[in-house]
């Protein structure tokens, strides 16, 4: 038996022989077969010796074709990965390709037609409110009518929310960091700025509070940990960018649960201002509890899996989860790059309108996003509008009430899949990649061998949000979970990587089994959740609506695991034996990128109830 050295060694031989063929003209046949015949040895017989001999410096391949050695250089590591770094491939929303969606859009409509809208601020009506909570509680769209006019600064209105912030913080637990001194820089000028005739729209002056998953200059972003308490990250996220611009004023970072799962973040749970027995559901549980509560006039949240709807489903606030790819979240937390989505959380549907009209649309440091039409319709008409309605789930006073003002509904049966338990395996694969760099540096200080893993004691995919915490729950003494540890970031490690792109490909299929579905509807409504998990995978928008004032079901204080969500997880408080009233909250499911079509109809059906004027007591 020939060793590989020999082998090499009389190929190269027979190959200087040959290089003397006269007919062999315009390739060195020599040099391109001996670097096919290297790379087949090492392939078939291992290549110990020649890693040894590339360790040392020596080459095996001639110098310049000609034979001899010289010096290679060392391999240079990879590139360190963060939380941020997008990979190649990017999920699409429409089955077909954001280009063949662009076409048909742009035939349909015309290119004028994705040019951001205007957005009139109506004419303030009425006597101006004199109490601080009756202007707190305004909607964010009468604030911007007060401002415009200039019946109230910005100042006051943000002396009026960090006065809240303070005062009910404590209770509510929904602000990681108030952001007095900033906030009143900004107020301050947006004054100046409306004063001297530079109104920038209807965000003007109007404070508001971001999930605190995204990164702001000069102010802790700490993803819900300890770990990161005292983390700046010394840049803003681009919708920050975006509110900013537009001129609207942070006065609160607000909280999520750790790592985005839940509402239990390292300073405890963030509550329900309706119910404070109840935490407000993650994972943006700051958001939805600090609108619910009056301490801003809006605020942004994110969803991987159910952390925009059902926080805000629990604390009776209108909300907007985006089709797929409309709003940038760069510089925010990655859970997840082919489900992570942004969203206004506010207290009218009116208001969701207005501020996703200011920060959707592309953006280049996010591969993700694109630019498609968006035109809310404060008086859409319901004819010729095709809303399905689930028998079996939909809310009867809902339903009922829509077809009141005109709808025409047709009923809809079950929803496509594509088998399996939480359809698509690949979430904890991406929540893996994703905090690779935490992970490892966790594991470290903990003593975890990520190549010998315990054995999680739940299986992978469990929970209604599809992701279960690695043996956290069932087994509080497992070393996989100290307090800033997500065991739910290692199972993805042992993913296989041809079991991943399976699972991308069966998504591509249910999004085309969706687009089918979907092709003779302009939205449909079912139960508030029903179809949250799977039209997370789908890419499909979903808006949150109050539709009646009454007790709410008993239920578990938790739920909305994920960062950007990930689905409703394990409780986080037990059910309690009474329950205040508060607002119960219906979901419309739009085609995708029928955002505007989906909260045009929600804000008609508003607009002819009072459920959305109603206050926790605090």
């Amino acid at each position: 038996m020939y060793s590989p050295d020999e082998l090499l060694e009389q190929a190269h031989l027979e190959l200087a022989r040959a290089d003397h063929d006269e007919e062999a003209t315009g390739l060195d046949r020599r040099q391109f077969m001996f670097y096919s015949l290297v790379a087949a040895a090492a392939t078939t017989f291992g290549a110990d010796k020649l890693r040894a001999q590339g360790a040392t410096g020596a080459s095996v391949v001639p110098a310049g074709g000609r034979g001899g050695a010289q010096q290679a250089p060392q391999a240079a590591p990879p590139i360190p990965l963060g939380n941020g770094e997008a990979p190649a491939l990017q999920f699409q929303a429409y089955p077909g390709g954001t280009g063949a969606l662009m076409e048909k859009l742009a035939r349909e409509r015309g290119r004028a037609a994705f040019d951001r809208a205007s957005w009139v601020v109506e004419k303030w009506t009425g006597p101006v409110p004199t109490n601080a909570e009756d202007i707190a509680f305004l909607p964010a769209h009468k604030l911007a009518s007060l401002l415009k006019e200039r019946k109230i600064t910005s100042v006051k209105l943000t002396e009026i929310y960090l006065e809240r912030l303070k005062r009910l913080n404590p209770t509510l637990l929904c602000a990681v960091t108030i952001t007095e001194d900033l906030a009143r820089a900004q107020a301050t000028q947006a004054d100046a700025e409306i004063k001297a005739g530079k109104y920038r729209g209807p965000l003007h002056g109007l404070p508001y509070g971001v999930k605190d998953l995204f990164a702001t200059k000069g102010i802790p972003t700490t993803w819900g940990a300890a770990d990161f308490a005292t983390r700046i990250i010394d840049e803003d996220a681009e919708v920050v960018v975006r509110l900013r611009e537009a001129g609207a004023v942070l006065v609160a970072k607000l909280s999520t649960g750790l790592f985005a799962q839940n509402d239990q973040w390292f300073r405890g749970r963030t509550n329900n201002p309706w119910n404070l027995s109840q935490g407000s559901s993650g994972s943006s549980a700051g958001p939805a509890s600090a609108t619910a509560a009056g301490c801003v006039a809006f605020s942004i949240g994110t969803e991987t899996s159910g952390s925009i709807v059902s926080p805000s489903t629990r604390c009776g606030v209108s909300a907007l989860r985006p089709t797929f790819g409309r709003v940038s979240r760069s510089g925010g937390m990655v859970l997840a790059w082919s489900q992570d989505r942004v969203g206004p959380i506010t207290r009218s549907v009116e208001d969701a309108a207005m501020v996703f009209n200011v920060i959707h649309g592309a953006d280049e440091k996010d591969p993700s996003t694109l630019t498609t039409p968006f035109h809310f319709e404060r008086n859409i008409k319901f004819a010729g509008l095709r809303i399905g309605v689930d028998p079996n789930g939909a809310p009867k006073e809902f339903v009922d009430k829509l077809r009141d003002l005109g709808a025409k509904t047709t009923e809809i049966g079950a929803r496509p899949s594509v088998g399996g338990a939480a359809p698509l395996g690949g979430l904890n694969s991406e929540y893996a990649a994703a905090f690779d760099e935490y992970v490892q540096r966790k594991a470290k200080e903990i003593g975890l061998d990520l190549n010998n893993l315990p054995a999680p004691t739940q299986p992978a995919g469990g929970g209604r949000g599809g992701v279960a915490p690695y043996g956290m729950a069932a087994n509080p003494d497992n070393p996989m979970a100290p307090a800033d540890w997500n065991p739910r970031f290692v199972s993805g490690r042992s993913i296989k990587s041809m079991d991943f792109i399976n699972n991308q490909r069966r998504r591509l299929i249910l999004t085309t089994k969706w687009g089918e579905f979907m092709k003779d509807l302009d939205m449909f409504i079912a139960g508030p959740s029903t179809d949250v998990g799977i039209n997370a995978q789908t890419g499909h928008p979903c808006v949150v609506v109050p539709y009646k004032f009454d007790v709410p079901a008993q239920q578990g204080g938790g739920g909305g695991g994920g960062g950007r969500g990930a689905g409703a997880a394990a409780p986080t408080a037990p059910a309690t034996p009474a329950l205040n009233p508060q607002p119960i909250c219906a979901t419309i499911i739009g085609g995708l990128f029928n955002d505007d079509k989906i909260l045009s109809v929600a804000h008609q059906f508003q607009t002819h109830t009072d459920v959305a004027n109603k206050r926790p007591a605090l």
